[in-house]
């Protein structure tokens, strides 16, 4: 279940509420009593980076990851030298 920020526009009380997506926000304040709650816009908490957690985090201990494995083999030799 999503944690939601809210507001109250009259006390500027602000307060997060661990709600399902079908549950209906609330609209009256806690600390105010007044019905002058909307629901607020927040970045999320978490951040996905980098080459994914599939590339470390279930490997075997012998198995290399497969882009740097790649890119450690030299580049193929054209077979024509510049002498």
């Amino acid at each position: 279940m999503p944690i939601y920020d809210f507001a109250c526009s009259a006390c500027g009380h602000r307060f997060e509420r661990l709600q399902k997506l079908s549950d209906a926000d609330p609209s009256v304040c806690p600390a105010c009593g007044k019905e002058a709650v909307s629901r607020q816009v927040t970045a999320p908490g978490f951040r996905l980076a980098g080459a994914g957690w599939y590339e470390t985090d279930f490997k075997k201990n012998g198995d290399k990851k497969k882009n740097l494995a790649e890119s450690a083999s030299p580049p193929p030799s054209s077979g024509t030298s510049s002498d």
